[in-house]
């Protein structure tokens, strides 16, 4: 990307408060540690690397997924002042990876990754580790994104990794949707009886059926916070409507009634509300209502002349935003509503940027984009306006993050 389309995206981002950092107290192996810095400003870390076989794939892998989570100011070893990462043989097949404080030499973290099978997998994990031990809360790298690319769903790693098409049913198959455990997904088939909703195991493509979707247009699938049940929009001769049906099977319950169309459910984090999308106004916009289909209230209004349709809206993992995509002068844009104080931000404003999905740490989004020229996905950091292309395959869109991913689901 550009300096000027950086200039673009960080400008429209100004508007966000930037909270100091607070120092954190965290126990890792046993070892309390304080971690302390000037407020507002990211420590200072540098991976140490090396040319060993082994070392060298797990030091750039480490020092790629610890960049890309934004919370650090990756430097070369011998500027190190805040903290290291060290990686050191540790017999056969194994390597130890080490957290250290540049200042007092005090060791926060050690790891072992194994060298063979699962040395990715594994490596993700430990970036994940360093950044839970320095914050509080773990990153991003073991967590990966499902996409649509030519009808066909697509997978990919967080960091770009592994970019791959998945087997699924029908073509073009549309919509994926991850399960909350990350070990299947749901998605809308196009085969010759309709367009049912499939429910998909990741390790072993066994997939199946949800029930009353085997007939007619059913799209945009999204699993409630425990797992338990799918919400969709189904389409009919009168219209779309909002249809919750559960996993285990049963007849859907249908919670919106004519009105124009309603579609593109998203549940909140608790599960007590759906955001979707509606036309009863006489163009899309936001609503929400409870999880039974009551209270159903407009949520964030377009300005008529100033912007236009909204679509996809994404709820974040605190349940504190929903993010969207607008049309700003017939160009779709992503947004960011603040529902509690009634806050509107436009994140984006170069080329056509759509469809965001949150990363499970709720402070990055992933959204289709033209900026790069053909349409991929591009990650933004809304803490401080950083993005960054994640695939590089053209025609890339509809992507869903999924939630951090245990090292026993199929990568």
């Amino acid at each position: 990307m550009g300096n000027g389309q950086s200039a673009m995206v960080l400008g429209l981002l100004l508007p966000i408060v930037h909270c100091p950092l607070p120092a954190q107290d965290t126990t890792a192996s046993g070892v309390r540690i304080g971690i302390t810095y000037a407020p507002g400003t990211r420590p200072a870390l540098a991976v140490v690397q090396y040319t060993e076989p082994g070392l060298d794939s797990i030091g750039v892998i480490l020092a790629r997924d610890l960049d890309h989570s934004d919370r650090f100011e990756m430097v070369p070893a011998q500027d190190a002042a805040g903290f290291v990462v060290s990686l050191a043989a540790d017999g056969p097949g194994r390597v130890t990876v080490s957290l250290q404080d540049a200042r007092t030499g005090q060791v926060s973290l050690r790891r072992p990754i194994p060298t063979g099978a699962g040395l990715r997998a594994a490596t993700h994990a430990v970036a994940d580790e360093i950044v839970r031990v320095a914050f509080g809360q773990p990153g991003i790298a073991s967590s990966a994104l499902l996409f649509v690319r030519n009808g066909r769903i697509w997978r990919v790693d967080a960091d770009g990794h592994g970019a791959r098409e998945l087997r699924t049913a029908g073509s073009p198959a549309l919509s994926p949707a991850w399960a909350p455990d990350g070990r299947s997904f749901a998605y809308t088939a196009y085969v010759r009886s309709g367009q049912p909703i499939v429910v998909q195991d990741l390790a072993s493509g066994a997939r199946r059926v949800l029930d009353g979707t085997e007939y007619g247009l059913n799209i945009t699938p999204a699993f409630s916070p425990d797992g338990r049940r799918i919400a969709f929009a189904r389409g009919l001769e009168s219209g779309t409507d909002v249809y919750v049906s559960s996993v285990a099977g049963g007849e859907p319950q249908r919670l919106t009634s004519g009105r124009g169309d309603n579609l593109s459910p998203v549940w909140s984090p608790d599960g007590s509300r759906i955001a979707f999308i509606s036309t009863r106004p006489g163009s899309p916009q936001l609503y929400v209502m409870n999880a039974d289909g009551t209270g159903q209230e407009v949520l964030a209004r377009f300005d008529f002349g100033a912007t236009g349709t909204t679509s996809a809206p994404a709820w974040s993992p605190d349940g504190q935003l929903i993010a969207f995509h607008r049309e700003v002068g017939g160009v779709p844009q992503v947004f960011v509503l603040d529902p509690s104080r009634g806050s509107l931000r436009q994140i984006t404003g170069s080329g056509r940027n759509e469809d965001p999905s949150w990363a499970p740490d709720g402070r990055h989004l992933v959204f289709a984009s033209t900026r790069a020229g053909g349409r991929d996905l591009q990650v933004v950091d809304l803490e401080t306006g950083r993005t960054r292309q994640l695939t590089h395959l053209r025609g890339a869109r509809l992507p869903a993050w999924s939630p951090r991913l245990a090292s026993g689901v199929d990568r």
